[in-house]
């Protein structure tokens, strides 16, 4: 699990401001804080982030002191106490280097992201990611996250290729701000990553379309035992106000589960999945063939909040395929696929900044009853079944019920997969923020409600209701300090001790008991220089 937070931080960062996290706002540019003439050659990006946390929910295995990924409850030892609190700090800084030689008349742009992060005190004189800052430091801890090369040969083309972003949004992760790449497409719940692979794209004035392909996992080179991922995105602006696109993703797998993250290994039969909270395909040791396509639709109104004061989006992703399972030296059906996933959000601007808005978002995935019982699985599927964490679903404005972005090494939410484990996902988030100084202190508080699409054994379909609150204050261009805070009253899903599915749903607590309410507070200090 060396990299399992890779993305984060440098993720959400466009090319101005990639990192501004689902909870930030940006504020007005003041003409002495803005270089009059950058270095066309070669730019230095950098986001830091240090944050104070307290709350009663962390990771019981000694061994998962550097990082923790996965939902909450799961193999990955996460739990919740009534008694025991944390209190830490965390601190990352990802630099991003750009190189754009005007030998090519700045055609090809060389880009470079490497990521430092630790807790507080953690350990010093060593080897290994996500730590390295006790005592006398000196950790050998530097992590790569993306080493890519953009070419422009012609006007509104682009050819990115190398280790590089890989989202589920139409548009390009190094030119695109943030909050519009957690709220286009599939919203970076379906993929949401880093891969290595290739993707031309075409971007015009009403319309863009990319292609892609990305090698998950090559294995062994001589032999077809690779995960290869194909994509195709088309968006148009149908009107002033609307847009609207369609996609196609095929995911062809035949790794049988091997590579991956460390130990637990990747793809529909891995540990991976109990620790994301996907939906594990129990074939045992028996190897496996899958061929998995995605078919959606996605749209959007007055995205961007320029036109009027309400805004509209939403998609519907259909995923569908089959799986082949060898026993005994023959090949015979292992399941058919079959979910959809949706969403629909909206907003309304009351105010004069978009800082003055009141959100409902609302999310549905299928769910599956019985398992693979009658050799059918009707949830979704999505990059966590092959990634730590290969999807993230940060925009929807809960801390605790969904994940959020203002993370380092812990990201423990109840819900980390919309596929909810494979039980399916009913849920909504709504939030009302305010600019009480307008672009510079910022007051909002929210709300979420989850439900189970089938219900577990021993247990019910409520997986739990949150509150948060949070206050924000600009210092400056794109420096911040901000005060968070989330508590949520679980759920009789959480009563379940039913591991069907993967990992027991209440973890280490016994079956009929709910396991303590999680709450978190955290305070956030936020630059993003360049």
């Amino acid at each position: 699990m060396k990299k399992v937070f890779t993305f984060f931080g440098i993720a959400l960062m466009s090319f101005t401001a990639l990192t501004v996290s689902a909870q930030t706002t940006l504020v007005d540019f003041q003409k002495s804080s803005v270089p009059r003439k950058a270095n066309k050659e070669f730019q230095f990006l950098a986001f830091f982030i240090n944050q104070g946390v307290t709350s009663n929910f962390y990771a019981t295995n000694e061994f998962l002191k550097g990082q923790v990924v996965g939902r909450l409850f799961g193999r990955n030892t996460s739990t919740t106490s009534d008694s025991a609190r944390t209190y830490y700090v965390e601190q990352r800084i990802v630099p991003f280097f750009i190189y754009q030689p005007n030998l090519f008349n700045g055609k090809a742009i060389l880009r470079a992201s490497f990521e430092i992060d630790w807790t507080w005190g953690d350990a010093a004189y060593g080897t290994g990611g996500n730590i390295g800052s006790a005592i006398s430091a000196d950790q050998v801890n530097i992590q790569t996250q993306n080493i890519e090369l953009e070419l422009l040969p012609w006007k509104g083309y682009a050819i990115n290729f190398g280790l590089m972003r890989m989202f589920d949004s139409p548009y390009n992760p190094y030119r695109t701000l943030a909050d519009k790449m957690i709220s286009t497409g599939y919203r970076l719940s379906y993929w949401g990553t880093d891969a290595v692979g290739i993707s031309i794209r075409r971007d015009k004035d009403y319309s863009r379309w990319k292609a892609g392909f990305y090698k998950f996992y090559e294995n062994n080179i001589e032999t077809d035992d690779d995960v290869n991922m194909f994509e195709g995105m088309y968006e148009k602006q149908i009107t002033s106000l609307w847009k609207a696109g369609v996609s196609a993703n095929y995911v062809r797998d035949r790794s049988e589960g091997k590579g991956g993250v460390s130990i637990l290994g990747q793809g529909l039969n891995s540990l991976l999945a109990q620790y994301n909270g996907t939906f594990q395909f129990r074939f045992g040791s028996d190897p496996y063939k899958a061929d998995i396509f995605y078919l959606g639709t996605f749209f959007g109104r007055n995205q961007d909040f320029m036109m009027d004061r309400f805004q509209l989006t939403g998609f519907a992703n259909y995923n569908f395929g089959n799986v082949d399972v060898r026993r005994e030296g023959n090949w015979e059906k292992g399941a058919d696929i079959s979910g959809l996933g949706a969403n629909l959000k909206t907003a309304y601007r009351y105010g004069q900044t978009v800082d003055d808005i009141v959100k409902l978002d609302l999310i549905y995935t299928s769910g599956d009853k019985d398992g693979l019982d009658d050799k059918k699985y009707s949830g979704v599927i999505t990059g966590n079944t092959w990634g730590a964490p290969g999807a993230i679903f940060v925009g929807s404005g809960a801390y605790i019920l969904f994940p959020h972005a203002n993370v380092v090494n812990r990201y423990t939410p109840a819900v980390a997969d919309i596929s909810n484990m494979g039980y399916g996902l009913t849920a909504g988030t709504l939030v009302l923020s305010k600019g009480i100084i307008p672009h510079r202190l910022i007051a909002r508080v929210g709300s979420a409600l989850g439900f189970s699409n089938a219900q577990p054994l021993l247990g019910g379909y409520h997986i739990g209701t949150e509150a948060n609150a949070a206050i924000i204050y600009n210092l400056g261009t794109y420096m911040s300090v901000e005060l968070h805070g989330a508590y949520m009253w679980l759920g009789d899903f959480y009563e379940s001790s039913d591991e069907s599915y993967g990992a027991p749903i209440n973890g280490d607590f016994p079956s009929g008991t709910r396991p303590f309410n999680p709450f978190t507070t955290f305070v956030v200090f936020k630059w993003l220089m360049f």
